[in-house]
């Protein structure tokens, strides 16, 4: 940075405040309404599940995960009981163990070695009971068992034929539709007859999507999402006895992403679409005054995230893209908002930048929607930047605080997070504008984004960096491999290098899945050629920037060989990379040891090649990185 502007820009702010462990957050309700739970770090800094009595500061801790720390926890629709969610060293094999809140004994209902445990559904009618989907018979498909939370018992509950991927059960705790991929790449809604036998109601082609939702109280009326017959992905409802679909909420060019339904009742009450920011639609008026209500506390997005059965307190988390969550208990019969906490205090009084939706036009002639993040306190002008490319790539980025880009904005660059075609919520013809097109428009996108970049005067075209994770890691190493001459560095975060590869070593549960992945990315069998020109490994000659590679040793979905190949034939060739791996995570990094190492690591490295501040690299005692 000159010296004229180094001044200007605030404080650095530590990288232990950003992507060290949150204070506490993800606050649950017991259904009774008496007790809160929620995760924060014991005194080694491993984060727990903790409790307090709803009204009292008796906050106590509950459980004692030895390493990596809880992130996924749900309250049982009996009181006294919540469920948290843990795998072995990031390899995605999760285990459900109960808690009793009271006793603090900790069972695992799930104890089977490399058996994956996926929540089905809790129902308040059947409190001692819960529906998981299982792949104990075999790791490419999820049976359901019904688990009985008094003893313990799986029980075998519901046949998978091969092919589904989720499931739907009914008020009286019924598995009774489920959604199948299909051998064309598209997805089948199954309905269950009273034999047990499965039936078609609807086929949703390679460029469509649908999935069923839940059903009414009185199993009469079966929920869906599905972008048939439209652009993007409505909220029908089908009755089941005539099979008429009705819309509920629609838009014509963003898909319904968020629905809130009353656990009791089974209502439909609000829908969310994802446009610039959240857009709540409310469907049941009976909330009406509510939501209005909540959207006067504090700016921001808000969602509701826990409420009790007697619907009389909800708990509502605010998200803004220059500070914390901020947690309320909305109490219903007053209508009045009380402050819980914020998950990570010490951002309230830091100069964070803010996050400005944009959108340019890509050279075909599509719309592509970002976000740009630049420094507090300097010019918006030729700045270093950093291209932060999502993963997915069947995801988005959206409006809020995204500790990645804080971090790049304070210590002087500006941050662009694109929507590149194939990013999801845009409807389905954004969607398959990014079929067969890893590398290829996809990557277009991307390269039009940094000209509007360079065009407006924001960015040094000479200081430009990519980086990503999983899908964005490709995008980086395709970023210095295919245009090797735009960026000025690359961070590839846990990225596959080779298409060929990556999909001939995908987890055995996403084998349902493989049809879609050839009709959206390629066919292995029939087009290894046409995969290997998308490759970045293929290309590893034509690099010419640094590269720094992070990769998790127990990755499921992108296997450390990915980094491992394109990392020796760098290396054989005399190419500048630089190798972080980890010995205990998957795909990305849980630890927050972790975390700091690799991003201390990034942070030298973009400082060294687009000249932005850094705090130096600091002892970091408990990461596994290994640095080569």
């Amino acid at each position: 940075m000159s010296s004229a502007q180094a001044p200007s820009l605030p404080p650095l702010i530590p990288r232990e405040i950003l992507f060290g462990n949150p204070e506490k957050t993800s606050p649950q309700l017991s259904s009774d309404g008496k007790y809160l739970a929620y995760i924060a770090p014991d005194e080694k800094n491993v984060l727990q599940v903790w409790l307090r009595t709803v009204g009292q500061e008796d906050d106590q801790i509950l459980t004692a995960d030895k390493k990596r720390g809880i992130r996924i926890f749900f309250w049982t629709y009996n009181a006294d009981q919540l469920i948290y969610m843990q795998d072995s060293d990031g390899d995605e094999n999760f285990h459900l163990h109960l808690v009793n809140i009271h006793s603090k004994i900790v069972r695992d209902l799930t104890p089977f070695q490399g058996v994956k445990a996926e929540l089905v559904e809790l129902e308040p009618k059947f409190p001692d009971q819960m529906l998981v989907a299982l792949n104990l018979n075999n790791p490419q498909k999820f049976d359901v068992y019904r688990i009985n939370l008094k003893n313990g018992a799986v029980e075998f509950d519901t046949d998978n034929p091969g092919n589904i991927i989720s499931w739907t059960s009914d008020a009286d705790f019924q598995i009774r539709a489920a959604t199948a991929s299909t051998p064309d790449g598209g997805y089948d809604l199954l309905l269950q007859k009273p034999d047990k036998q499965w039936e078609t109601h609807r086929h949703w082609g390679p460029e469509e999507e649908g999935n069923s939702v839940s059903f009414s109280t009185d199993g009469k009326t079966l929920y869906i999402q599905g972008n048939h017959d439209a652009n993007a992905k409505r909220l029908l409802a089908v009755d089941l006895d005539t099979r008429q679909e009705t819309v509920i909420a629609e838009d014509e060019q963003y898909d319904v992403v968020g629905i809130i339904i009353q656990p009791l009742t089974r209502v439909i009450q609000a829908v969310s679409f994802y446009k610039d920011k959240q857009e709540w639609r409310v469907i049941d008026q009976s909330i009406a005054a509510d939501f209005e209500e909540i959207a006067k506390v504090r700016p921001g997005e808000f969602s509701v995230i826990s409420r009790d059965l007697e619907d009389k307190t909800w708990l509502v988390g605010y998200r803004t893209d220059n500070g914390p969550v901020y947690y309320y208990a909305y109490n219903r019969e007053s209508k009045t908002s009380t402050f819980l906490f914020s998950n990570q205090p010490k951002l309230e009084t830091l100069q964070l930048a803010s996050m400005q939706p944009i959108s340019y036009e890509a050279r075909d002639g599509l719309t592509i929607h970002s976000y740009l993040t630049t420094p507090v306190g300097i010019a918006t002008q030729n700045l270093p930047t950093v291209l932060l490319v999502h993963g997915g790539p069947w995801a988005r980025d959206v409006w809020g605080f995204s500790p990645t880009a804080q971090w790049l904005a304070n210590r002087g660059y500006a941050v662009l997070q694109v929507n590149f075609r194939g990013s999801t919520g845009y409807g389905k013809a954004f969607l398959n504008a990014g079929n067969r097109e890893w590398a290829g428009k996809m990557h277009d996108d991307l390269i039009d984004s940094v000209n509007w970049l360079v065009e407006k005067g924001i960015s040094d075209p000479q200081k430009i960096a990519i980086m990503g994770g999983s899908y964005g890691g490709y995008a980086t190493l395709v970023g210095l491999t295919f245009t090797p001459e735009i960026f000025a560095a690359g961070v590839d975060i846990v990225g596959p290098s080779s298409l060929i590869t990556l999909i001939e070593t995908i987890p055995p549960y996403w084998e349902p899945m493989r049809a879609a992945l050839y009709h959206r990315v390629g066919n292995l069998e029939t087009e290894e050629e046409f995969l290997k020109s998308r490759s970045p490994l293929f290309f590893a000659d034509r690099i010419q920037k640094p590269l720094l590679i992070g990769q998790g040793a127990n990755d499921p979905r992108v296997k450390q060989s990915e980094s491992d190949q394109i990392v020796n034939a760098m290396q054989e060739a005399g190419l500048p990379v630089q190798y972080a791996l980890y010995t205990d995570e998957g795909h990305g990094f849980a630890r927050p040891e972790n975390r700091l190492h690799f991003f201390a690591i990034a942070e030298e490295f973009l400082a060294k090649y687009l000249g932005g501040r850094f705090e130096p690299l600091a002892d970091i005692p408990g990461h596994s990185g290994i640095v080569k």
